[in-house]
């Protein structure tokens, strides 16, 4: 990206969020490289073991201006995105929970991208 473009190079200035399979893929790195991303976001999230992706919290919590989770009411995969949240509030990891109306499909991530695009890129942590 940066070779080709005039962006900023920054963690500060860097997200990363992904849905279903690519909201655990986004989770994965983005917390395992919070030396790249302060933004990062799942939406319906897959893949299985999130729960063990914050193993420093204080750390996560230092470097994360913001974490979402997210997921519809009826998804399949409402149970994976629940518990990493509850391990996210177990482990004391600062994060916004947001529960939509709707299954696996893109009406829920459609909101989540309404909602998560808001907050991206602003000043007050």
């Amino acid at each position: 990206m940066e070779s080709h473009y005039p962006v900023k190079a920054d963690r500060e200035s860097r997200a990363i969020a992904g849905l279903s399979m690519g909201g655990g893929q986004a989770l994965r790195i983005g917390l395992k490289h919070l030396d790249l991303f302060a933004w990062v976001g799942g939406f319906s999230s897959g893949g299985g073991m999130l729960t063990s992706l914050v193993s420093d919290s204080d750390t996560a919590n230092k470097q994360l201006r913001l974490l979402w989770v997210s997921c519809g009411d009826k998804d399949k995969l409402m149970n994976t995105s629940q518990a990493f949240h509850t391990a996210l509030e177990e482990k004391k990891v600062n994060h916004l929970w947001h529960i939509d109306s709707g299954a696996h499909e893109w009406p829920v991530w459609k909101n989540d991208l309404y909602l998560i695009s808001q907050l991206l890129f602003q000043d007050k942590k």
